[in-house]
């Protein structure tokens, strides 16, 4: 299995995260995974909290785009903000996931933006790279367990869908689940239109509610996380895997 190589159907990201996962065509990697991916996060700043999608799902009727080096949110009802996110010199210090991240709060209309959005206040901050990432830089999703999955939900319009599991690429295969047993090896991913990225395979994904959330709207409109505690492999948790990690190598 060692450098053979896939074909690449999609690569997504969204710069601010929580925000609507969306293809991303012209995307660049380095050893830390797509360059731009969650380059940004929202603060409760009283709280001291990143905002996460599970907990605050119309975020994703957010639209978010990197403009070099302005930013770029739209609502869903038409409203935007489009401005470099100048840092203004604070620092808030936030737990995620466990893990310590100290981030820059910045200045610019994207904070007033979301807080109406959301109906209260938020602050948009810049994260250091990674910070703000659960697991591994990128993850992946295979056309055919998609396929199976779909199948068993009775819900062909999953395979179209793909962004409810905000994988970094989803990739072309014939055997559902083959992914999982391509852990610790290197293959190539090709017909990226940007060349080919050479990538280790992880660890599945646990998965969380996030799956049941349109990927457009965020609303709550499919049983995607039951479906799939009914047939998949858990870990520790209890948490059903669905797609692996992967390390950007080359």
């Amino acid at each position: 299995m060692s450098g053979q190589s896939l074909d690449v159907v999609s690569v997504g990201f969204t710069p601010v995260k929580g925000t609507r996962h969306v293809r991303q065509p012209e995307t660049r990697f380095d050893a830390e995974g797509p360059i731009g991916d969650r380059r940004y996060c929202l603060v409760d700043v009283a709280r001291r909290q990143v905002l996460k999608t599970v907990q605050n799902p119309s975020l994703i009727g957010i639209t978010a785009e990197l403009r070099g080096e302005e930013l770029a949110l739209t609502l869903p009802d038409g409203r935007s903000a489009c401005a470099v996110p100048e840092p203004d010199d604070e620092v808030l210090t936030c737990e995620y996931w466990k893990r310590r991240t100290d981030l820059n709060l910045t200045d610019g209309p994207h904070s007033a933006l979301v807080s109406s959005w959301l109906g209260r206040p938020v602050r948009l901050a810049r994260a250091p790279r990674g910070d703000v990432v659960y697991g591994a830089p990128a993850t992946m999703i295979a056309t055919a367990s998609l396929a199976d999955l779909a199948d068993r939900a009775a819900r062909p319009e999953l395979i179209a869908e793909a962004a409810r599991f905000r994988a970094t690429f989803v990739i072309d295969t014939d055997l559902p689940y083959a992914e999982e047993t391509w852990q610790g090896r290197e293959i190539i991913l090709g017909e990226t239109g940007l060349g080919e990225i050479r990538v280790r395979v992880g660890a599945p994904v646990p998965r969380c509610a996030v799956m049941d959330l349109d990927p457009v709207t965020g609303e709550r409109n499919a049983r995607v996380l039951g479906t799939l505690a009914g047939y998949r492999p858990t870990n520790a948790a209890g948490e059903p895997v669905f797609g692996v990690y992967a390390e950007i190598v080359g």
